[in-house]
């Protein structure tokens, strides 16, 4: 049983989506989402540097594209990611944080343009709510997870993604979380500070949520194609309706990719793939999923092997 997941914020790379770019109709395609959503995807995707795609409203949507032409890609004669997910028939889809929005095209739940669309509006509001206050992310690696969730509490701190695997995000503000420097759980190796701009998941995107349920008005979900898997709480939802509910709570509630991961077993995985720009997924299920084939499409190199996984295990 394939699962088909999608990264979340902090995978992008400069010049990532350049090799994609080789590939037929994409650049085409990229540009035709720029001018609808009026952000330059080919330029961020191509030439700028890391500080300038770590801005949240310009790293969103830049994730959101990657994963729907590299999802299109694994298909044969399509353009579009659902109709290609259609023809590999995964037994799930996921993504993490922002990739959800990645998993709801895969699913038929909204189509290309919409979910370019809604992450564009997600962006834009979170990152206005970001700047309200200097907040940000730093993951912990090692540590029970009660004890570290416990010691986050104590210092105000948010256990935002709880990723499983022995990896738990913490956000809140830069004191608190230089404060969780000073002074780590008890059993983690080490903090790691993360290259977002906010304290995502938590109550300090509180003001992005309004915004995105007013956006989220203005769409039509159908219900999806496939199993889909939320990281709210890791459970299989089967309506589109309350997909994007979730979606639109998502920004201010923690990401529970442990939970998910839980369900994958549940449904029987035997493979992981994780659409571009992949690694960060597939790392997790080779700690959380033991022997479960992974892989990770990173550039169009990866296509084949991507195949011939997917005709062993969809």
């Amino acid at each position: 049983m394939l699962v088909l997941v999608a990264p979340g914020q902090g995978a992008q790379t400069p010049g990532f989506l350049t090799p994609w770019l080789d590939l037929p109709g994409v650049e085409d395609r990229l540009r035709a989402w720029s001018d609808a959503i009026g952000l330059d995807l080919v330029h961020y995707g191509t030439h700028a540097d890391a500080d300038e795609i770590r801005d949240t409203a310009i790293a969103q949507p830049l994730l959101v594209a990657a994963g729907l032409v590299s999802g299109a890609a694994l298909g044969t004669q399509t353009s579009a990611a659902a109709a290609a997910v259609a023809d590999i028939a995964p037994g799930a889809v996921a993504g993490h944080s922002v990739g959800e929005i990645t998993a709801a095209a895969f699913a038929g739940v909204l189509n290309d343009t919409a979910a370019l669309a809604l992450v564009r509006k997600r962006g834009l509001a979170m990152a206005e709510a970001a700047a309200i206050t200097e907040t940000g992310m730093s993951a912990l690696l090692g540590g029970d997870p009660d004890v570290s969730v416990a010691h986050l509490e104590k210092l105000g701190l948010t256990p935002a993604n709880v990723n499983g695997a022995g990896q738990i995000v913490a956000a809140g503000t830069l004191e608190q979380l230089a404060a969780l420097n000073e002074d780590k759980p008890e059993g983690v190796r080490k903090v790691v500070a993360l290259k977002v701009a906010g304290a995502f998941h938590t109550h300090h995107m509180g003001p992005a949520v309004e915004k995105l349920a007013e956006a989220a008005r203005e769409l039509a979900p159908l219900d999806p194609k496939f199993t889909y898997v939320s990281n709210k709480d890791g459970q299989a939802v089967a309506s589109g309706a309350e997909i994007v509910e979730r979606l639109v709570g998502q920004v201010a509630n923690p990401v529970r990719w442990d939970l998910c991961m839980e369900t994958f077993k549940e449904l029987g995985v035997t493979a992981l793939l994780e659409v571009c720009p992949g690694g960060t997924l597939t790392g997790l299920a080779k700690r959380a999923l033991p022997g479960v084939k992974t892989l990770a499409l990173k550039t169009p190199d990866d296509l084949d092997a991507a195949r011939e996984l997917i005709a062993e295990h969809s």
